[in-house]
């Protein structure tokens, strides 16, 4: 009884701070909204974090870790370490497809819910508010990590907008959810150019190659498990006709259910370009981009925030299709213990993300009320793995046994 008063007199304490922030908390969201950047552009964002937090009287780091667009703001001392990502970048042309703004603003949120209850209760621990940049292809969390920005972290959480449509009334988000891991490749071929029409035997055509590659892809597709992907473009197929074409470049994505699976499949996928470059006499040349591993969430964590959140909310696990791709909180859960749940917002049909009409539903009032409501739960989730001694203990020893699966490939 003693415990279950003590937890419910600091909800309380994270509930009204983070009520009496709305101003600054909405401000942010609002002005990320409306100020779409891309990947390690977000100067606007940073900025406006920067300064938002200083005036609150917070301690902050501006360009963080050597990334000019992350800053960190760390309140506490001793004990253990949360942190909560902020994302806020944009996709090109479309804005804030992916609702980025919320997860900036639920993140800012919680911090601010968690810092009062820490400073509140003068008990030992510390929470930390990263702005994470560049999340849509740029790999921003990657540099962080390499930085060592999440280094003796006893959890990391965040939560990500989704299609509400695809959720089953009354469930408004889901707590457990897997990610695919990503391997990105840019692949170039090199052939020789040639008069197309006064000497083509004297040509060697790269888009040659990149034909006979993705034919051969597609026939694999027929091959791969259900939850695989394999995905890619053209980015240079040639410039004139009666040219033969002598360099061209393809993207490609390949992804799976964990990182050592994504290996695997790509080694299969390489081999399809490998053969185009032989049939056709061309070279070839692989450059890695910034792949993304599976997101392994912390169930630990994850059923703290289910409990956490107004019953019925939350289901624990999700349809297959509400929140699926990648990204690079995949590789924050192989570096700590890591929560990335997911709520619904009030999108219509073909309205998900990463769309024009996921970006303007990302911008209402019913969303900013959505976000807030999660970033009152994962403060509680974030509250209890910094006070609570046996269920951290117990959070560590989870994540250290599925870094074990995870070596082997499960």
């Amino acid at each position: 009884m003693e415990d279950f008063i003590r937890d419910k007199q600091w909800a309380h304490v994270i509930t009204a701070e983070i009520e009496a922030r709305n101003d600054e908390i909405s401000f942010i969201n609002k002005h990320i909204h409306s100020n779409p950047e891309l990947a390690y552009e977000e100067h606007k964002a940073h900025d406006a974090f920067v300064d938002v937090l200083g005036k609150l009287g917070f301690q902050v780091t501006p360009h963080a870790y050597g990334v000019e667009t992350a800053f960190s703001c760390e309140v506490g001392t001793g004990g253990r370490l949360v942190s909560f990502n902020a994302e806020y970048d944009a996709l090109p042309g479309i804005g804030h497809a992916c609702g980025h703004n919320l997860i900036a603003s639920s993140s800012f949120a919680a911090f601010l819910g968690v810092a009062r209850a820490l400073k509140e209760s003068q008990i030992p621990g510390r929470v930390r508010l990263l702005g994470t940049p560049a999340e849509e292809g740029g790999g921003g969390k990657l540099k962080l990590i390499e930085a060592g920005a999440y280094k003796d972290t006893s959890a990391s959480l965040m939560v990500h907008p989704g299609p509400g449509h695809k959720l089953s009334s009354p469930i408004r988000g889901v707590s457990y959810v897997r990610m695919l891991a990503n391997i990105k490749t840019r692949i170039h071929f090199t052939g020789r150019e040639a008069h197309a029409a006064i000497a083509p035997w004297d040509g060697v055509n790269a888009l040659d190659a990149v034909c006979l590659s993705y034919n051969a892809i597609s026939m694999l597709r027929q091959h791969i498990r259900p939850y695989e992907r394999i995905h890619g473009v053209f980015r240079s197929a040639g410039d004139r006709p009666n040219v033969t074409p002598a360099d061209c470049t393809v993207e490609y994505y390949v992804r799976s259910d964990t990182k050592a699976h994504a290996q695997a499949l790509w080694e299969r996928v390489k081999k399809c370009f490998e053969g185009a470059a032989v049939a056709t006499g061309c070279g070839i040349r692989f450059e890695p981009l910034n792949s993304y591993a599976d997101v392994r969430p912390s169930k630990a964590l994850c059923s703290a925030y289910v409990e956490a959140m107004p019953k019925g909310d939350v289901a624990y696990a999700e349809p297959a299709d509400f929140l699926a791709g990648s990204t690079d909180m995949g590789d924050v859960c192989y570096e700590c213990p890591g929560f990335h749940g997911a709520f619904g917002i009030m999108t219509g049909e073909g309205e998900a993300n990463h769309t024009k009409g996921f970006a303007r539903v990302a911008g209402t009032e019913d969303s900013y009320g959505r976000a807030l409501e999660c970033a009152r739960g994962m403060a509680k989730v974030g509250w209890k793995a910094l006070s609570d001694e046996e269920f951290a203990e117990g959070v560590w020893r989870e994540w250290v046994g599925d870094m074990k699966e995870a070596e082997e490939g499960r």
